[in-house]
């Protein structure tokens, strides 16, 4: 029996290459990948990580979905997938997820991953944020989702923004909760 698949949502916020490295650690492990990507998206992939970057997540990807497309299949709860991530959230998708604002496909399946109790993770993107943005974290999070903002992990000690996208990324999938842990862990050795 193969995995239930992932939805992997890209907004247009900054950190594209999260999205990227995600697809990648997901299709490496077997897990189909029904990706939906926003048209801000498709140009921050373009200028953070290169011409070629939407092919290559298209490659990694099972299905990609149109953005405009609310009758595709992971915009019902009827079609079993194991939980979404949108990496990066833009506030604008979180403010539309927040609000249960279903224009666009990654709003509607994002919405259905909260009304049927299944894991939703949202890579918040902004800084500083105001109080609107607060407000709708605390809303998704009262919803069921979890909002990880990409906080790279300094005590590591990452050499490369390639390391730092790494761990992001595998955190974000080990909070699935699907796989064996992904990311690199704390060990508790304090250097003397």
């Amino acid at each position: 029996m193969s995995a239930a698949p992932v939805i992997l949502g890209v907004s247009g916020a900054s950190g594209a290459a999260i999205a990227l490295r995600l697809a990648e650690l997901l299709s490496a492990a077997a897990v189909p990948v029904e990706l939906i990507v926003t048209r801000g998206a498709e140009q921050t992939l373009d200028e953070e990580v290169g011409p070629d970057a939407l092919a290559r997540l298209d490659g990694l990807a099972t299905r990609r979905h149109a953005i405009d497309d609310l009758g595709a299949t992971v915009a019902s709860g009827s079609y079993p997938v194991a939980g979404m991530i949108v990496a990066p959230c833009s506030m604008r998708s979180l403010g539309a997820i927040a609000n249960s604002l279903s224009d666009n496909l990654l709003v509607r399946a994002a919405d259905v991953q909260l009304k049927e109790r299944r894991r939703l993770v949202l890579i918040a993107r902004e800084s500083p944020l105001h109080l609107g943005h607060l407000r709708a974290m605390c809303a998704v999070t009262e919803m069921g989702a979890i909002v990880a903002p990409p906080s790279p992990a300094f005590y590591l000690k990452p050499a490369t923004l390639d390391e730092i996208i790494d761990q992001i990324a595998r955190r974000a999938a080990d909070l699935l909760g699907l796989l064996p842990p992904m990311a690199r862990q704390w060990n508790g050795d304090r250097p003397r």
